[in-house]
Order: structure tokens, then C-alpha cells, then sequence
């Protein structure tokens, strides 16, 4: 899954390029459309069109019945039954062709999401994040693998230059969860160590300061589990040896300019999925795809 990330976020660096030369909005947009329309066309190739076709034209005739006899019960009776299990044929139809392309789907709105998703860590003053109570930074937690709880005693943080520890770190041995309570102080773009005695085991990108210190992919979970790692593509997955888990934190919400939208990731998706269903509602006709 690393290669794949890797490639995915090769392969968007390049194509996103030109787009963003109109906007982070724009590009997310036009970026989305395309690929839904991409999508319907790979759609209309591996789905059985005429079949689709016939159901829903036996559908519309069910429920043209239901309305010249509706005053016949039985016929109407018999148009419903029809209708309802029509519909069923219906959905086997679509959503068999439809699984085929939910990978796609996850890998590219993975990579919007790292990308326009977040904005690096707030900074504070030196004196500020001394002044600041416990609850007021950002928790990081690292989670240990299933076997490693015991472990959880003997890790050590080693914080890149900008990050402030506000609280020491606490290791929950029963449930193998380390935490730590953590301030910007100074802009950053570095990494976290997690360390067992005198070997680092696991490393997690932080990125501190604003906007202008923004990295192309920035995520705030670093994670193990194959299945995960779909999502989180910023970084490679922990490899097998490593006895941590994941390593996470909140990053804050990024705001795009675009009206009545949420920030962060809830944004990003609405805008996806609306943008490219958009784009694909222009072409259904034009290119005679039926869904």
C-alpha cells in the first residue's frame, strides 16, 4: 500500500499543478468533476447497460399501469408488487459495477483530503504556552500494537525544535496508549520520535505556523493497519517489526472558500461528491450512459 500511496500522490502533484494555477478551490472542483466523470464512463463499460435499460423501462410501465388502472385493485396490486421487486433488480444492477470503483473513489479523496484538508498547528509565544493550562494544547496519543501494552512504560518522546511538551507524557500500560500534551512555539515543519530506550521505533510529520508554512500532505494519523493507510497516504504505514500502532493528533480545519461549506475533511468530502455528481448529471445524455 506504501507504493500505492506513493504513486497516487506522484501522479496528483503532477496533475494537480496546472489546476491549482486557478485556486485550491478551483482545482478541487474541476478535479472532482473530472474524475466523476471518468468514473461514469468506466461505468458504462463494465455495467450492463441494456439490462439496466429494460428494468427501468419495465418500472416506468409498472407505474404508467398503476395510474391508467387504478381503479382495478387487482392490476394495482400487481404493478406494486412488480415495482418493488423491480427496483431491487434495479440496485443489483448498479451497485455490482459500482464496487469495482469505490477503491478509486477512497484513494483520490484521500489525497484531496491531505492536501486541502488542514491547516499546521497553531503557534504561541514561549510565555504563552507557559501560561496555558492542561486541556488548552494539542493531545497526541500513540497507540502500541496488540502484544506491546507492556512496552508502553519504556517509551520516550523526542519533540522537533518548536514543540513545547505543556504536559508530561502519561503511558497507560493496561491499554498500551501513551499521551502528551503538546504547544507550537515557533514555526516548524519537523517530526516526532518515538523512542524505546535509546532506538527511535516510529517517527510522526507535525507541521506548526500558519498557512504559509503548509505542507503539500499534511495528516494527523500515522497508522499501521493496511486497511488505514487507504486514507492516510502522507505518510508510509509502520512496517510489521514496528511495535506502535498509530500516532495521532488533530490538525485544524482548514476553510475553503467555497459558500456553505463545512472545513476540514467534512468539507472536502461534501464538495467531492457534489462536484463530481454534478459533472456527471452534464454528461449522462451527451455520452448515453444509464444508471
Amino acid at each position: 500500500m506504501n507504493f500505492v500511496n506513493w504513486l497516487m500522490s506522484i501522479i496528483f502533484d503532477v496533475i494537480l499543478t496546472p489546476f491549482e494555477l486557478l485556486g485550491t478551490e478551483a482545482a478541487l472542483i474541476l478535479l472532482s468533476g473530472i474524475f466523476g466523470i471518468a468514473c461514469l464512463i468506466a461505468f458504462k463499460f463494465i455495467s450492463w447497460q441494456g439490462g439496466i435499460k429494460a428494468v427501468k423501462d419495465k418500472i416506468k410501465g409498472n407505474m404508467i399501469a398503476i395510474r391508467i388502472y387504478q381503479d382495478d385493485l387487482s392490476i394495482v396490486f400487481k404493478s406494486v408488487v412488480a415495482v418493488f421487486l423491480r427496483n431491487f433488480q434495479y440496485l443489483a444492477l448498479n451497485i455490482g459495477p459500482i464496487l469495482p470503483l469505490l477503491a478509486p473513489f477512497v484513494l483520490v479523496l484521500a489525497q484531496f483530503v491531505v492536501r486541502y484538508g488542514y491547516e499546521p498547528l497553531e503557534v504561541v509565544t514561549q510565555e504563552q504556552a507557559a501560561a496555558m493550562m492542561p486541556g488548552e494544547g494539542t493531545n497526541i496519543w500513540v497507540k502500541l500494537k496488540s502484544g506491546f501494552e507492556d512496552k508502553a512504560s519504556q517509551m520516550d518522546f523526542d519533540l522537533p525544535e518548536g514543540l513545547y511538551m505543556l504536559t508530561e507524557e502519561a503511558h497507560g500500560t493496561a491499554d498500551g496508549v501513551l499521551t502528551i500534551e503538546v504547544v507550537a512555539i515557533k514555526p516548524f515543519a519537523g517530526e516526532l520520535q518515538v523512542r524505546m530506550g535509546n532506538e527511535v521505533v516510529a517517527t510522526k510529520a507535525i507541521v506548526a505556523g500558519g498557512h504559509e508554512q503548509r505542507t503539500r500532505l499534511m495528516q494527523g494519523e500515522r497508522v499501521s493497519s493496511f486497511w488505514a493507510s487507504w486514507i492516510f497516504p502522507a505518510e508510509d504505514r509502520f512496517d510489521a517489526s514496528c511495535p506502535v500502532e498509530s500516532i495521532s493528533f488533530v490538525y485544524p480545519a482548514r476553510q475553503l472558500s467555497v459558500p456553505f461549506m463545512p472545513a476540514g475533511e467534512f468539507g472536502i468530502l461534501l464538495i467531492f461528491f457534489i462536484a463530481s455528481m454534478l459533472f456527471g448529471v452534464a454528461v449522462l445524455k451527451p455520452l448515453n450512459i444509464t444508471i
